[in-house]
């Protein structure tokens, strides 16, 4: 029987961990300290894995649902979800290390041994002023050279 938003609510922390389970190999896990992760069991290559899907309240019983059923279309085109979400964090950790701020920072510490202490403190505090609001978090390979060279040329 799958689990309702009252049996959630009622649920109460014991002794041990236990779980109430929902459907599609989808329960909640209640903690002795009272935290509620929502967990999704499931089998890829011959070997049996779980999936955190969130925890209660912060995703409710139907974005939960939403999440299995997501994990779940993947698993049917072959793809283990946990290594699908391993892989995208890789990338958005990727990604960040190489936004605009950093490779700028990299870029000033390099030159700034070349360059009069003044020149390098200018530089610094006009790309902290100017550039950085803008596009400091931004990944370096998404700036194209046109957005990143008209306000500058219209300024």
């Amino acid at each position: 029987m799958p689990l309702t938003n009252v049996a959630i609510n009622k649920a109460k922390p014991m002794g041990k961990t236990y779980r109430l389970w929902d459907s599609g190999g989808m329960y909640l896990e209640v903690s002795p300290s009272g935290g509620k992760w929502w967990r999704w069991k499931y089998r890829h290559s011959g070997k049996e894995k779980r999936l955190s899907l969130g925890t209660f309240p912060d995703t409710s019983l139907a974005e939960a649902r939403d999440k299995r059923d997501a994990a779940r279309k993947l698993l049917a085109s072959s793809i283990d979800p946990s290594e699908q979400r391993k892989a995208t964090k890789a990338a958005g950790e990727e990604r960040s290390a190489n936004s605009f701020e950093v490779v700028a920072r990299e870029w000033h510490a390099k030159q700034s041994s070349t360059w009069v202490e003044l020149h390098a403190s200018r530089i610094m505090l006009r790309l902290e002023n100017d550039i950085f609001p803008w596009l400091g978090s931004r990944p370096i390979a998404d700036i194209t050279a046109k957005e990143f060279l008209i306000p500058f040329a219209c300024g």
